[in-house]
């Protein structure tokens, strides 16, 4: 392994750690990670820099962890979908009382990946907070086993 890449590697660490302790890079990387599975594309991006700023979080790990959930972010919008439609019943019975609008050339459609968009939104909102739950125990058990990151939270 060359030197630039060692010196690359340390610094990205250092980076993504910025001195903060494994609990809190644990939560940073949690919550990155499951907002990064909002099935609405483009939004979690944003969402992850307003949370990080308003809750003082490690901003390129959050935004790690959410390019990182990406992939997961578009398998699961079908599966989310199901569940919100499950959960909560939206479909014909809802449709029906805007069927007005669904003659509408360009209202129809609309309405319907709203539709979809709302059913699969509250079938992450069923997920998400246990997810990050154990998402956040797990990386700080595993956190606290890394010198370097356990170092932090001595204060070395």
């Amino acid at each position: 392994m060359s030197i630039f890449s060692k010196i690359v590697r340390f610094d990205a660490a250092r980076w993504l750690r910025q001195g903060i302790s494994p609990q809190r890079l644990a939560l940073t990387l949690a919550l990155g990670f499951a907002i990064g599975c909002i099935p609405l594309l483009g939004v979690p991006t944003l969402i992850c820099a307003i949370l990080a700023m308003s809750l003082r979080l490690n901003q390129p790990a959050i935004q790690a962890a959410n390019y990182a959930a990406m992939p997961l972010q578009l398998l699961l919008i079908v599966p989310f979908m199901r569940l919100g439609k499950w959960m909560f019943g939206f479909g014909p019975a809802h449709a029906q009382s805007a069927e007005w609008l669904r003659h509408a050339a360009i209202v129809g459609p609309a309405l319907q990946i709203g539709w979809f968009a709302g059913e699969a939104l509250f079938g992450w909102m069923l997920v998400a907070g246990p997810a990050v739950m154990l998402l956040w125990v797990t990386l700080m058990l595993m956190f606290r086993r890394i010198p370097a990151i356990a170092a932090a939270e001595s204060g070395d």
